[in-house]
């Protein structure tokens, strides 16, 4: 029978979210509920004809995807998967199945990640870690948080995710402001928000939220001196990808107090190493990459996947992203 491998199934519910029994009854279906080196994975994932991971938690590279010599078909979650090589993939003659995005998502499963973005905002301006840290240890409260109303929130990006932070932050009233590199002053309105340059983004919020899509152009798109134009009483969120912001002028404006605290859910490596300086920082909010991590979510993310694989057991693969 075909083995099929579920990677990174860090809850263990992959199981449980959707009807994986089209694909049991006709293969071996194992599930790794950890992440997983290169080393590791070119190891145990040697015997598998599928595998399916999970956004961007497994890197697939040339040198993994060449040590898997059984290895037939890659499902994705999207369109395509930065951190996967398909170049290699087409070499190697794997067939890579994106999911299904032409299908419009109930809101249950579009909200997760601007719900999540707005719940980290809110923990972050309110210190809210370090307080349950010392409520935890015993203590009572130590700092002072920040009001949202009459504030400013900075949006960078403003597709999906970013214009549903604009609703929210009018309910809380804040003004809002968005700059991308494509925006316009009349798609910002339409959004509720505002249209400036990015120097004055920086300059007049007091709560940067990043919600842009990891691209060459947008690789370090946060660096030093944006952080220096922000006030120093202001807070950057990242829930979109760690790599737009300059990890090492962040830690800097954190230590020194340029601004006063991030609250992230995205990093450079994930998970960061058990040591990285993110992890001993009192002013960063800090959660496990959580935007799309729902039931819903994930649910809707496996049934594409399932359908992918039974497609292919078939003999008809479908949503083929790569050329073969």
């Amino acid at each position: 029978m075909p083995k099929v491998a579920i990677l990174d199934d860090y809850a263990g519910l992959a199981l449980d979210l959707a009807d994986w029994s089209p694909v049991q009854t006709r293969s071996e279906v194992t599930v790794f509920d950890r992440h997983l080196s290169e080393a590791e994975a070119a190891e145990a994932l040697r015997p598998f004809d599928v595998i399916c991971p999970m956004r961007e938690r497994m890197a697939l590279p040339r040198t993994l995807i060449e040590r898997l010599p059984n290895l037939k078909l890659i499902t994705i979650v999207g369109l395509s998967l930065p951190n996967l090589d398909m170049a290699a993939a087409s070499d190697c003659g794997v067939l890579v199945a994106h999911s299904d995005f032409a299908n419009p998502r109930p809101r249950s499963v579009r909200d997760a990640t601007p719900e999540l973005a707005w719940g980290l905002l809110i923990a972050t301006v309110r210190n809210l870690a370090e307080e349950h840290r010392r409520m935890r240890d015993g203590g009572w409260q130590s700092t002072t948080g920040m009001t949202l109303a009459g504030k400013t929130l900075g949006l960078l990006g403003l597709g999906r995710t970013g214009r549903r932070m604009a609703e929210y932050a009018k309910v809380f009233g804040m003004q809002v402001i968005a700059w991308s590199q494509n925006l316009t002053e009349e798609a910002a309105a339409a959004a509720g928000a505002r249209r400036v340059e990015k120097v004055m983004l920086f300059e007049e919020s007091d709560v940067v939220s990043i919600h842009l899509v990891l691209s060459e152009r947008t690789r370090g798109l946060v660096g030093e001196a944006e952080l220096a134009l922000m006030k120093p009483h202001a807070y950057l969120i990242n829930t979109s990808r760690g790599p737009i912001v300059d990890e090492a002028a962040l830690l800097a404006a954190l230590r020194t107090g340029r601004i006063a605290g991030a609250g992230l859910d995205v990093y450079d490596i994930e998970p960061p190493p058990p040591d990285h300086p993110l992890r001993r920082l009192s002013n960063v909010t800090l959660s496990p990459h959580l935007g799309y991590v729902t039931r819903e979510m994930l649910g809707a993310f496996y049934a594409d996947t399932i359908e992918a694989v039974v497609a292919w057991l078939d003999g008809t693969p479908i949503r083929i992203a790569n050329a073969i």
